[in-house]
């Protein structure tokens, strides 16, 4: 299960998604949405009503030391039900 969620993506806009009971976790590109919803239902101990997945392609970067590599990456858009929270994700 600890191999499924890689970590929580905490950007400014997945922060306003958070209002509406979504929260968004990197994910291994090889699990199911299936996968997903287990693993975060066993993890942070809330119920999963939906899960969306988006797939980034590899591409090129420009940085200082010339053009690199960014590698697959796989988010998983987790919808809990309503009046539940994860706690990883609020504001301190």
């Amino acid at each position: 299960m600890k191999s499924i969620i890689l970590q929580p993506l905490i950007t400014e806009k997945n922060t306003y998604r958070q209002s509406d009971g979504v929260y968004v976790f990197r994910c291994a590109v090889d699990a199911s949405k299936e996968d997903i919803k287990k693993a975060v239902e066993v993890f942070f101990k809330v119920n999963v009503s939906q899960v969306n997945t988006s797939i980034t392609r590899k591409r090129a970067k420009k940085t200082r030391f010339g053009v690199g590599r960014v590698s697959y990456a796989k988010k998983a858009f987790v919808k809990l039900h309503a009046g539940q929270k994860i706690a990883v994700f609020e504001r301190v």
